[in-house]
């Protein structure tokens, strides 16, 4: 998918940053996202998959805010993470309103809960702390169109797994993203379950 395909906030955003047409695993995948697939991306470190993402998810919201419940929700691995896409988002918002929120361990979960509930968009969270704020009826999931794991090769460490697999058991029909440096056999009982006719995309740097 060219970036003449996205919305003009983004194609203003991209042509101020000197990104004139998609690279590395974007040229794979754009498009795929786009259509609706589920999606495991499997590539190195710093092949474009953060920033697909953020295309991505401005795109299927067209930029714009939407009622109070998040439309997507994006798991990462700690508290740092969580602060460093939300900035690559913000890198991107120029021209929409879309509203960005960042959960975690560290912050105050009846906060957390109350700035949720008051609306956002995008919920961007740590496994554990995004189920405890569900368990509290801090978060409604059941306008959510796309659940995406960032950086998932995390999820195999204390417990993150099955804190992820808990969420498609609440939520009813989504899109999923997986992105990943490498393909897990775990990953298996996925597309056994909830992400069903998934395509697994492998892009190798030249």
């Amino acid at each position: 998918m060219s970036f003449k395909k996205l919305i003009q906030p983004l194609k203003d955003s991209l042509k101020n940053k000197g990104f004139n047409e998609p690279i590395g695993v974007q040229k794979l995948i754009l498009s795929k996202i786009k259509g609706g697939a589920n999606l495991f991306c499997i590539a190195p470190k710093d092949s474009g998959k953060t920033t697909s993402i953020v295309l991505s998810v401005i795109q299927k919201l067209k930029g714009k805010a939407f009622e109070d419940a998040p439309r997507v929700l994006i798991f990462v691995k700690d508290k740092q993470a969580a602060l460093d896409l939300e900035l690559e988002f913000n890198a991107f918002l120029r021209g929409t309103d879309l509203r960005i929120y960042t959960a975690y361990d560290q912050k105050n979960i009846d906060q957390q809960r109350d700035d949720i509930y008051d609306g956002v968009d995008v919920v961007i969270a740590t496994p554990k702390r995004l189920n405890r704020i569900f368990y509290l009826n801090g978060i409604n999931l059941n306008k959510l169109q796309m659940c995406i794991v960032e950086d998932a090769d995390f999820l195999f460490r204390n417990n993150n797994f099955a804190e992820v697999t808990r969420t498609p058991e609440s939520i009813g029909r989504c899109q999923y993203l997986v992105f990943a440096e490498h393909f897990d056999k775990r990953f298996e009982r996925w597309q056994d379950s909830f992400m069903f006719n998934s395509e697994v995309v492998t892009y190798q740097k030249d």
